[in-house]
């Protein structure tokens, strides 16, 4: 039986009882070991920083914040892509007894705005002049920031309150001591990317935090040996806990990507052993094997189709849930000739690969499972600090979350609702009784609006309590499984479907532009919403179709060329659809679909 990552020796709460102490106790432990590995800009190249080499620098950004005059419990706000400097922020402001407030980079400016100024953050951390420009209006507005530090130099930034870090951490006397933090005390107040309304500020506590990463190490083996590969935003609780703090526990190595358009080629120097990831990673790299193969003769296409049906055949049988056939002969051949090929690409040593954050399609976990890929899906919610259940390598049910991780406890309330009680739930919602009083039962479980069922100890995801569609034929319909459907189409970069109160179901989609500009070519048509192109993807995604039932299939569908994004407010930070928004933007369009059919309906009749 392996051992988990707890007896290869990872740093216990009770042993450093707060993250901060997490931190300190690591760099006693292996100071000259390399801690996390980045893109030097100004060099041109990957460098190393060892955990020592952290510790010095957090010493002095925390004499720094004293300068400041805050006090513990003042809020601290970062708005900045995964770095070395994140790490050293989050620490100095956890020396000082400060709370941390993540702010996503890529996040719109009235969303960061709304969230300093609820969250009476007093200080704010950025990268560089385009992050400047893009808040200093939201700045203006706060009073409460006293100080803005820029990792760029900004010229003129027409603020006195803007610093460059040179001349902010400027003292040379580090400060010695540290706040004496508790483990029930806040460390963190993440806001949730709402699909609707404003976010809410969630606090988590050092113990939150901590008990969730160590509950995770109870499931697999991670050593000082690995090295992580960071691209998830920090500001998102799972890249937090899994990403971050997780491998500070066991001295593993983190390196930061520089960005997801250089994803490709940092997998290639990197090579990382452990990923964290959220499923559009997966669907976009999915996408691009598929139209590569949409370019090679037949026997390219229908060896790669079976090299991943004989290492689909190969897991279920390794997982005990099918039979050893003939054809699993054939792997090792296969996966000389595609598999390891196709791996290398990513790297070719990722021993653990986790995606989380959004529902997981089969088909996509079906293709990386029959390359060789080890990828569990887990599921959580930054409420949970976030971890509630992952799949195992032993027991990997990809169909499902998961089962819960050591000391969740779990069970199906009204309405097939998930409720969830463990040391991760959070303290609340900061300055939000009411929002707070809600989400928990009478009896302290978490509610955590999720639909599921129980299979054998995995939690399968069934649904959103408020996403349920109810036709005016009285027929309920979950939308996820056939917007999942939708966007496995390489054409199909996001999808919504539409039919509450209505006779049928409608989809709204946003096409792919690579895969449009192909398409658009082949079908000789100039715009996306031609009617030609409606009938196209209905045929394409026909067969995807068959498993549900017949009132839950998608009968007509409007398709976008504009893409859905963060800057233009039709998707949240994490990349999750706003479904609010987009069906205002695009009510008259579906509408339309719906009169159409009824006229067609009277013509015919």
């Amino acid at each position: 039986m392996k051992k988990s990552m707890i007896d290869a020796g990872a740093i216990t709460p009770e042993e450093a009882h707060t993250l901060h102490n997490l931190f300190t106790h690591r760099v006693k432990l292996t100071p000259d070991s390399i801690a996390y590995k980045h893109f030097d800009k100004a060099m041109g190249e990957w460098a190393d920083l060892t955990w020592s080499d952290m510790e010095r620098k957090i010493r002095r950004w925390s004499a720094a914040f004293a300068n400041e005059g805050l006090n513990p419990g003042d809020r601290v706000a970062i708005c900045l892509a995964n770095s070395p400097e994140w790490v050293l922020f989050d620490q100095a402001a956890m020396r000082n007894g400060l709370i941390t407030v993540p702010l996503y980079a890529n996040d719109s400016a009235g969303s960061a705005g709304y969230i300093l100024r609820h969250s009476g953050a007093r200080f704010l951390l950025i990268g560089d002049m385009l992050t400047w420009e893009k808040l200093k209006e939201e700045v203006a507005e706060t009073p409460d920031i006293k100080r803005v530090v820029t990792l760029d130099r900004i010229d003129e930034s027409g603020d006195d309150r803007v610093s460059h870090v040179d001349d902010w951490a400027v003292s040379e006397n580090s400060r010695e001591e540290s706040w004496l933090a508790k483990p029930e005390d806040l460390v963190t107040i993440i806001y949730t990317s709402g699909t609707t309304g404003h976010p809410k500020g969630v606090m988590l506590s050092h113990h939150n935090i901590f008990s969730n990463a160590i509950a995770g190490l109870k499931t697999a083996v991670v050593t000082a040996d690995d090295i992580f590969l960071s691209f998830l935003p920090l500001s998102h609780a799972l890249e937090r806990t899994i990403g971050y703090y997780l491998p500070v526990t066991v001295g593993a190595k983190v390196a930061y990507a520089r960005s997801i358009p250089d994803l490709a080629e940092d997998l290639l120097t990197v090579r990382p052993t452990f990923l964290v990831s959220v499923p559009r990673i997966f669907e976009r790299v999915q996408a691009k094997i598929s139209a590569q193969l949409e370019e090679k003769p037949p026997f390219a296409r229908k060896l790669f189709k079976l090299a991943v049906e004989t290492g689909w055949k190969r897991f279920l049988w390794k997982q005990g849930r099918g039979d050893f056939t003939p054809a699993i002969l054939l792997w090792p051949i296969l996966n000389q000739l595609v598999a390891k090929k196709l791996m290398a690409k990513l790297g070719g040593r990722i021993a653990l690969a986790i995606s989380g954050g959004a529902p997981l399609s089969t088909s996509v976990s079906k293709t990386f499972i029959g390359l060789g890929l080890n990828l569990l899906q887990g599921y959580g919610l930054t409420e949970t600090s976030p971890v509630i259940a992952v799949n195992r390598g032993n027991n990997n049910a990809p169909e499902t979350v998961g089962s819960p991780l050591p000391g969740v406890a779990i069970r199906v309330g009204e309405s097939d609702e998930l409720q969830v009680n463990s040391p991760g739930v959070m303290l609340g919602y900061w300055k939000d009784e009411d929002a707070t009083r809600e989400i928990f039962t009478s009896d302290g479980f978490l509610r955590t609006g999720d639909r599921v069922c129980v299979e054998d100890g995995n939690i399968r995801i069934i649904g959103r309590l408020k996403e349920i569609i109810i036709m005016s034929t009285g027929e309920k319909a979950p939308p996820g499984d056939m917007e999942m459907a939708l966007e496995s189409l390489a054409l199909v970069e996001k999808a919504i479907v539409y039919g509450e109160g209505k006779p049928f179901l409608t989809a709204a989609l946003s096409l792919n532009e690579e895969e449009w500009k192909k398409t658009s070519e082949t079908l000789e048509v100039t715009s996306a919403d031609e009617a030609v192109v409606e009938e196209f993807i209905l045929k394409e995604i026909a067969p995807l179709m068959r498993t549900f039932p017949s009132y839950a299939r998608v009968r007509r569908l409007f398709a976008t060329e504009e893409q859905w994004t963060i800057d233009n407010g039709l998707l949240t930070p994490t990349l999750k659809v706003k479904r609010s928004k987009i069906s205002e933007r695009y009510r008259n369009e579906i509408e339309r679909l719906y009169k159409k059919n009824l006229n067609e309906r009277r013509k015919d009749s």
